[in-house]
């Protein structure tokens, strides 16, 4: 066994070659590399190669006068974000209000009471008071239902703007492509 002032000794080495070792990984670290800035053909989904030798230089220049040239000459930058699309809201859900089925089966379930009570027993008013819960119960059960199905509706436009909004912005990026290509392509570039 060794002594305690050996195995002191020892745990002080190992502990300052621990040490050395971790400030010498902190000091090796390389610098992070910064990536290059995307190309403005890049940004929109272009592949451009200079045909007749162009250099970098010429190619950024080129391409950023090309960007600027489809974006006159089409009104749109796909750089900018998308509108937002509006809230689909039809005609009827703005007419109808809430609880007017209730009020419309009260309505007609109390005339019919009175008439069916006034037929089977002479009393038309009991007639119509059963007729009017009865009518309450179903314009509320047609309440829901109707707001089932508008709520319905209201999604399925909503859905269908949606999707004619992104098609409408596809196509506005794919002329603005077309543009940028034929203005390279003029410039002595092969785009794809």
């Amino acid at each position: 066994m060794k002594s305690p002032n050996t195995a002191f000794r020892l745990l002080v080495a190992g502990l300052l070659g621990l040490a050395a070792l971790t400030c010498g990984a902190q000091q090796a670290a390389p610098p992070a590399a910064t990536a290059p800035a995307p190309s403005p053909a890049s940004t929109v989904g272009l592949f451009v190669y200079p045909s007749k030798n162009q250099d970098a230089a010429q190619q950024s220049t080129d391409e950023t006068q090309c960007y600027d040239w489809s974006r006159t000459q089409n009104g749109f930058d796909p750089a900018a974000p998308a509108p937002a699309a509006a809230p689909a809201q039809t005609a009827e859900a703005e007419k109808q209000g809430p609880g007017g089925e209730r009020v419309k089966g009260a309505v007609r379930g109390a005339a019919a009471g009175a008439v069916i009570g006034e037929v089977a027993d002479n009393d038309a008013g009991k007639g119509a008071e059963v007729g009017a819960a009865a009518g309450v119960l179903a314009g509320g059960r047609q309440s829901r239902k109707n707001k089932r199905d508008q709520e319905q509706k209201v999604e399925q436009t909503a859905q269908a703007n949606e999707d004619a909004a992104k098609a409408a912005q596809q196509q506005k990026v794919d002329t603005f492509k077309r543009g940028m290509s034929a203005c390279l392509e003029a410039r002595g570039y092969s785009v794809k």
